[in-house]
């Protein structure tokens, strides 16, 4: 599979995806000297949105890629004529040169996981949060909302389709998370181009209104026969444009009985669905699949689940995050010279200090608990416990760290993590998140 994602992102400044209080916070430290403090920095949720049972992390390797890429230009530096010459010259020699450490893409995570760490000084550090939160946090919320999907599924392939209903190049992220979540294609084509996702489309509405006959009446088989002219018996055509039942019976009798498939768009898709594969049948269409769509999420897809759907086809939903379109994450200042610090504020909760994460797992593979631990330290000695180090190096002296996992790694990964979480950590319903995290070795424990 080939993918140009590292050569889209070459010479491209990500300098600006920024906050100006990152840069008025860089321009005080350097007069009062504090800008070359050494510096930790970390990446975590305080909660999970909508009461879900786990976050899914995304976004990493674009993460990696902005931090890399965090270079200013003369043009950008020109149009920041509220900064000093000091400051200004800094920001004109910037680059990142510290170390960056924290989960894996595609790792499962719970209030409190250590996701990222950033480690260098207080001037390099402090102006990547903005950057670094507005990828993860939207990479996340989607990859996150995804694999419940994908979960509500039970197996079943989903099709990404929410292109038209988000920003055009969050269109193209989303596709991405959505794949890492184990989508199984995108109606993206930039997708497509730029990470090697599968691609899917065959037509909409419109090209069954476009047949119509001299007198105005509309020729659904002639739209059906061009289709299959074009793109093979394989292909699926779109049968509700007007009576369902004899559109089914209109696409059979054009491309016979071994159409690939049906999708329906519209109307009580489960009763719509069992209606149709035993028309289906009856027509000795055995395998030709029905693919169905229709402003779907997660709910509405364990819905389907007992009826005889193929495929699934997801736009709107999961584009948004289901709900939630943020993971809530943040990007806060832990430790300061070796020395933990952390905000005091009711329920923005926080531990001090730079941080790593193991998850301890049963014989069976059934995970317990996330425990974090002081980064510097060892790893705390879990027993008999099988334990999975979670944070690994990503960054270091500010170079990507070679041999990181790639999307299919990562979508592989993530596929395998689910299935170690308790039973009920994939339910849909509002709960506590399914594992807790456990902190060892520091002042607040």
């Amino acid at each position: 599979m080939n993918t140009k994602s590292s050569d889209f992102a070459l010479n491209r400044s990500t300098a600006l995806l920024t906050d100006k209080y990152e840069l008025t916070m860089l321009q005080a430290a350097l007069a009062d000297g504090s800008a070359q403090r050494p510096c930790s920095f970390e990446v975590f949720s305080r909660r999970l949105p909508n009461e879900r049972r786990y976050g899914v992390v995304a976004g990493t390797p674009r993460v990696l890629k902005a931090i890399r890429d965090f270079v200013f230009t003369e043009e950008q530096l020109e149009d920041l004529d509220f900064l000093d010459e000091r400051t200004l010259e800094y920001l004109r020699n910037y680059r990142f040169t510290g170390q960056v450490d924290g989960y894996r893409e595609g790792e499962i995570y719970f209030p409190q996981s250590p996701l990222l760490t950033v480690r260098g000084t207080f001037a390099e550090c402090v102006v990547l949060e903005t950057v670094i939160l507005s990828i993860m946090n939207a990479d996340s919320a989607i990859a996150s909302a995804a694999a419940r999907m994908v979960t509500a599924a039970d197996g079943r392939p989903i099709i990404e389709m929410g292109s038209r209903r988000t920003h055009e190049y969050a269109a193209v992220t989303a596709s991405r998370a959505a794949y890492l979540a184990g989508f199984s294609t995108t109606s993206n084509l930039e997708a497509a181009y730029r990470y090697g996702i599968p691609a899917s489309g065959t037509s909409a509405h419109a090209w069954t209104l476009l047949h119509i006959n001299d007198d105005g009446s509309p020729n659904e088989a002639a739209a059906f026969k061009a289709q299959i002219d074009s793109l093979g018996v394989d292909t699926t055509l779109l049968v509700d444009t007007y009576d369902i039942t004899q559109g089914v019976q209109t696409a059979i009798e054009v491309a016979g009985p071994e159409l690939g498939g049906v999708r329906i768009d519209s109307g009580d898709l489960g009763v719509l669905a069992r209606k149709i594969r035993k028309q289906l049948d009856d027509m000795n269409a055995h395998n030709t699949k029905i693919v169905v769509s229709s402003d779907l999420d997660e709910f509405a897809i364990a819905g389907l689940r007992g009826e005889p759907v193929d495929v699934f086809g997801v736009g709107t939903s999961v584009v948004t995050g289901s709900g939630a379109p943020t993971a809530g994450l943040v990007y806060k200042l832990v430790e300061v010279d070796g020395h933990p610090v952390a905000k005091r504020s009711r329920n923005k909760e926080s531990f001090g200090g730079a941080k790593k994460a193991v998850r301890t797992h049963r014989a069976s593979g059934t995970a317990i608990e996330e425990i974090v631990y002081p980064f510097d330290n060892d790893a705390p000695d879990t027993g008999r416990l099988d334990t999975l180090n979670l944070t690994i190096p990503l960054m270091r002296d500010g170079e990507i760290v070679p041999g990181l996992p790639t999307l299919e790694d990562s979508r592989s990964y993530l596929a395998k993590q689910l299935v170690t979480l308790p039973w009920e950590g994939l339910a849909l319903s509002r709960d506590e998140p399914v594992l807790h995290t456990r902190f060892v070795g520091f002042a607040q424990s």
